[in-house]
């Protein structure tokens, strides 16, 4: 992301995490309040904004949003979702060239608005999910990416381990939906 993250919001998420590492048995019941919080969404803004990335299906742009008055924005964003009444919206599809340069994937891009509420969601759960994941896990995680599992690897090898398993799931979900369902 690049951005510092404010320290309320760290202090919740170091909440969130400690309490999620402390006590694994434990349901986190009311976390819904801490989405739309005013810093927890300013900094989804913030991060969203320093992602770029183009509209969705109601073709609002940044620019649009900064013309509008981002505090004015973002506070319709957070009673709509105080309120209960936020709806997220259909995605804008948009076809992607594959690696092989002559099939398309879809692509779906949310709205701006969607992708701040999501990023709000993910900066309150991320951390309770982080606490049950284990060290040796890299996909998928902040901070963590495949050079530092790859590097992670070299150095068990040079310290004496001799095995290395290694999966690769891509296309498995493509895979799986040929798979009849086994009843009985």
């Amino acid at each position: 992301m690049g951005l510092a993250t404010p320290a309320t919001v760290q202090k919740l998420q170091a909440a969130l995490h400690a309490k999620a590492k402390c006590s694994p048995d434990f349901r986190f019941y009311s976390l819904y309040d801490k989405v739309h919080r005013p810093d927890v969404l300013e900094f989804a803004y913030r991060s969203c904004k320093a992602n770029q990335g183009c509209a969705g299906i109601d073709g609002q742009t940044f620019a649009d949003i900064e013309a509008y008055g981002s505090e004015r924005w973002m506070g319709e964003l957070m009673e709509a979702l105080r309120n209960k009444t936020y709806r997220p919206q259909p995605l804008r599809r948009e076809y992607i060239l594959k690696a092989d340069g002559k099939s398309k994937r879809p692509l779906g891009i949310p709205t701006i608005r969607d992708r701040v509420a999501q990023t709000a969601a993910a900066l309150v759960l991320g951390p309770i999910f982080e606490a049950d994941l284990m060290p040796e896990q890299y996909a998928y995680r902040p901070g963590r990416g495949a050079l530092d599992a790859v590097q992670h690897v070299e150095k068990l090898i040079r310290t004496g381990h001799q095995e290395v398993v290694d999966a690769d799931l891509s296309g498995f979900l493509e895979r799986a939906s040929y798979c009849t369902p086994i009843h009985g």
